[in-house]
């Protein structure tokens, strides 16, 4: 059993409870968080621990791993203090917001001993699993281009100012524009393209404030980019194309094109999203059906249908709870494999360089680096090398 320790009770924090049973061998310990009316409300809603004050937290013997829930700018200053006090910990994106403060942590982690992971956890799903899978087997051959999308769709238009979580946390829509969409939410595209492809060696980017006006209480505030897209080489030869936005229509897919054929995931934040497969000169009966239609007609449906055949793949027992909406994402896995690494004593994939690779990743993507050469990398073997 491995106790752990949240710091942050906002928004995101009741994703995580909601998921916390699905993973028997975690148990919470407690929680802190410097708005003591949010601590309160979040505490009694789930019958949760206060500490008193984050010292306490950090030097309660009995917990091993801290789980950072706070905002981005918190990050590295809570991330550190943690690992000084000699505490594992896992942190929501991104592990600091500067490269340089995020490899200190890193450097820190390791000279400790102690294990430093980052979230997202929608690559240790279901859907990953088997889309691995696929590469492994030579189901597309050997991939070559990839597309991921993180467009989220015009969240501003929507009524944002009264969303709430389980336990009552406003969403914090004024926060997340400023800090910007690619901060918030390409890590979950990233964390796909890293886990199967492995570390970037360059990146061309582009960001930009689209959309000025958020709606009330956000005109006069100064807002990070709703927009960007990147273009990725990486290491192992596969090129991929990255965008994140919150004006363009939701797309959170991931297309994997091949020498044999291609693979489309049709959300990246479901644990069992369905998967499509097609051969190159393979088409489904109702797509032959729809192509003679459309030429028979002269002109283009106004629809789109998802190339290729689902792809089955088994339930595992137990696949749990997840959040209804709007990310099926199993929240607290990432801690759930991090807790089993330390007790195997190995590395978790998520954790160390890889994560300090997705943070500068991220934070290049957010500036809208034209031609970054990246500074950082690691070891990776992936199984699709030989097919």
């Amino acid at each position: 059993m491995t106790k752990i320790a949240f710091v942050g009770t906002g928004f995101v924090a009741d994703y995580y409870m909601t998921t916390l049973p699905n993973h028997p061998g975690l148990t919470l310990a407690g929680a802190w968080d410097g708005n003591l009316d949010r601590l309160g409300q979040f505490c009694d809603f789930h019958d949760v621990q206060q500490y008193g004050d984050l010292s306490k937290l950090l030097a309660d013997p009995d917990t091993s791993i801290i789980v950072n829930l706070t905002t981005p700018e918190s990050h590295y200053a809570i991330n550190k203090s943690a690992l000084q006090a000699g505490k594992h910990v896992y942190c929501e994106k991104p592990l600091a917001m500067r490269r340089e403060q995020a490899e200190e942590l890193v450097d820190l982690a390791e000279t400790k001993g102690l294990t430093l992971c980052a979230a997202p956890a929608n690559a240790l799903s279901d859907a990953f699993e088997a889309v691995s899978n696929h590469l492994a087997t030579d189901t597309i051959g050997r991939p070559r281009l990839v597309y991921a999308e993180m467009e989220d769709g015009p969240v501003f238009r929507a009524n944002w100012q009264d969303w709430k979580s389980r336990s009552g946390a406003p969403w914090p829509g004024v926060h997340e524009f400023e800090v910007g969409c690619t901060l918030e939410h390409a890590g979950y595209g990233l964390s796909w393209l890293v886990g199967l492809f492995g570390p970037v060696k360059h990146l061309t980017s582009f960001s930009a404030l689209a959309f000025p006006d958020k709606g009330p209480g956000t005109q006069d505030l100064k807002l990070a980019p709703d927009f960007s897209v990147g273009c990725l080489t990486f290491e192992s030869g596969v090129i991929a194309r990255i965008t994140c936005g919150l004006a363009a229509p939701r797309d959170r897919s991931f297309s994997a094109m091949g020498d044999k054929g291609t693979l489309v995931l049709r959300d990246l934040w479901d644990n069992r999203s369905p998967i499509h497969v097609s051969a190159d000169d393979d088409r489904t009966f109702i797509q032959k059906v729809v192509n003679q239609i459309e030429h028979r007609l002269g002109r283009t449906l106004p629809f789109r249908l998802t190339a290729g055949r689902v792809a089955p793949y088994a339930r595992p027992a137990g696949s749990g709870q997840l959040p209804n909406y709007p990310s099926k994402i199993d929240f607290a896995r990432g801690i759930a494999e991090q807790a089993r690494a330390i007790g195997e004593d190995r590395k978790p994939f998520f954790s160390g360089r890889v994560s300090l690779h997705l943070t500068e990743l991220a934070l290049a993507l957010s500036a809208g680096e034209h031609d970054y050469t990246m500074k950082t990398s690691f070891d990776f073997n992936p199984s699709w090398t030989d097919a």
